[in-house]
């Protein structure tokens, strides 16, 4: 019986404790494929694909696109977004390594010389959370 009052008193604190994050991206040119969300966690690994924490896309919005991203605890996030307009799945880029579709950060935008920094596009969700990512 005390197992199973400890467990009653503990799921309230574990159910509360994930939040959502309900993003609107701006400046969408086209329908044309998908538009594309990576929610980083950590400094390390920031922009690479592979290291993102969470990641979902869907299909493109002329205008503005919605996305949701669900189950994100409390913490310090940055975003990556960008518009796969041909929907090949990756972002494309020039010889130079410049991004040849629209992308987008949370809380900044590309630099003259490269992308900001993790440092630049955090910002921190304690309940659920709206943000605005212009492409």
């Amino acid at each position: 019986m005390k197992k199973f009052l400890f467990l009653l008193l503990l799921f309230p604190v574990i159910g509360t404790s994930q939040n959502t994050l309900n993003i609107t991206i701006e400046g969408v040119k086209t329908s044309n494929g998908n538009v594309s969300v990576a929610v980083y966690n950590q400094e390390n690994g920031f922009l690479k694909f592979d290291k993102a924490y969470k990641s979902d896309s869907t299909l493109a919005k002329k205008g503005k696109t919605k996305i949701r991203i669900e189950d994100l605890p409390e913490g310090e996030y940055a975003l990556a977004i960008f518009h796969d307009a041909n929907n090949n799945h990756i972002l494309d880029v020039n010889w130079l390594g410049i991004p040849k579709e629209a992308i987008g950060f949370s809380k900044a935008k590309m630099k003259a010389f490269g992308p900001p920094t993790y440092g630049e596009c955090t910002f921190k969700i304690t309940s659920d959370h709206n943000i605005n990512v212009v492409l």
